[in-house]
């Protein structure tokens, strides 16, 4: 299993959740088994998301889907997201 990280910062975060709840099934339909949402202690703006998939591989596609960078501008997402890969151990 591959869990991607990412975390950005959102100008707004209820309206950032609200698409990215609306997002959930484009979610599912490209892999994503299980997510997560966190928010720093000290900023509600500043965000961290995991997404676990099955393989790396299907984990690199949906990160570079044009419909989750569309997703991402609509929600406000502010700079470029720091994204890593990892794996379960």
């Amino acid at each position: 299993m591959t869990t991607v990280f990412v975390r950005h910062a959102v100008s707004d975060y209820a309206s950032w959740r609200k698409v990215y709840d609306g997002f959930a099934g484009f979610q599912q339909a490209n892999g994503v088994t299980a997510q997560a949402v966190y928010q720093a202690v000290d900023d509600p703006n500043d965000v961290t998301v995991t997404h676990d998939f099955a393989t790396l591989e299907a984990a690199q596609a949906f990160t570079k889907l044009d419909e989750l960078r569309k997703a991402m501008q609509s929600g406000g997402v502010v700079g470029t997201p720091t994204v890593w890969f990892t794996n379960k151990v």
